[in-house]
């Protein structure tokens, strides 16, 4: 891959087609480019998307339509939050609601590890619009460390789930983290249900994303599908207590 500079735009050529990139995705190639690392054991990859006229009540401080800043951080930090669940994944605590015992369904998600702005093992392949929304084709180059975290998320007791999870869309880029929360939450449901006999009162563990998610928007909620493999660490029966 090539790339050439103009007065105010970048072309990247990829060998298909010559595509013309506006200015407010310079600054986001710029700080993805700014080095490429030289690993090729594995790849990740995925399509990422943010509206730069979102529906979604304006949050303090958040140009509208976003500018070309706001834009490259928030595909930068949707793509290192998936990258990083795929390598580290996350901790859980879940504790099932019970109407019998009035007690309140309980869930909680814990990074075990973050890709931080500006890792230079995150490169963009591709990016297109489509009306307001910008698409870009990014991946990320794991580290042999990171590779170590992968495999380990694959191991045999692992567990593959899938769940689909919603959260309103006036939240706005809160909305897709808490809609990717209930996916997860959703997932472990199928799994508990599937080991358990009696509902637990509580299960830790951790999983890890398997794939990039999918997100979708209908009816004034953000939508995800997402697949996951799990591990349940610990299982407590409510006959403990």
């Amino acid at each position: 891959m090539a790339f050439a500079y103009r007065t105010s735009t970048l072309v990247i050529f990829t060998g298909r087609r010559i595509t013309p990139l506006p200015k407010y995705i310079l600054l986001f190639l710029l700080v993805l480019f700014s080095g490429v690392p030289l690993f090729a054991d594995e790849v990740l990859q995925g399509r990422f998307v943010v509206d730069l006229e979102p529906v979604a009540a304006m949050e303090p401080g958040v140009p509208y339509p976003l500018d070309q800043q706001t834009a490259a951080r928030r595909i930068f930090e949707e793509a290192a939050v998936d990258f990083a669940a795929m390598i580290y994944g996350w901790s859980f605590l879940y504790e099932p609601g019970d109407k019998t015992r009035q007690i309140e369904e309980f869930f909680e998600l814990k990074p075990l590890g973050t890709i931080l702005w500006g890792d230079s093992r995150m490169t963009a392949l591709d990016t297109y619009s489509e009306g307001s929304k910008l698409y870009v084709w990014a991946e990320y180059r794991p580290d042999e460390i990171q590779r170590r975290y992968l495999a380990a998320g694959r191991e045999g007791s692992a567990k593959n789930a899938q769940g689909t999870g919603s959260a309103p869309v006036y939240l706005g880029v809160r909305g897709k983290s808490d809609a990717l929360e209930d996916s997860a939450r959703e997932a472990l449901r199928g799994i508990l249900r599937g080991s358990e006999r009696n509902k637990p009162k509580e299960a830790r563990g951790t999983l890890v994303l398997s794939e990039i998610p999918r997100f979708w928007v209908d009816a004034g909620y953000f939508y995800c599908a997402a697949r996951f493999r799990v591990i349940v660490k610990e299982v407590v029966p409510f006959k403990v207590f």
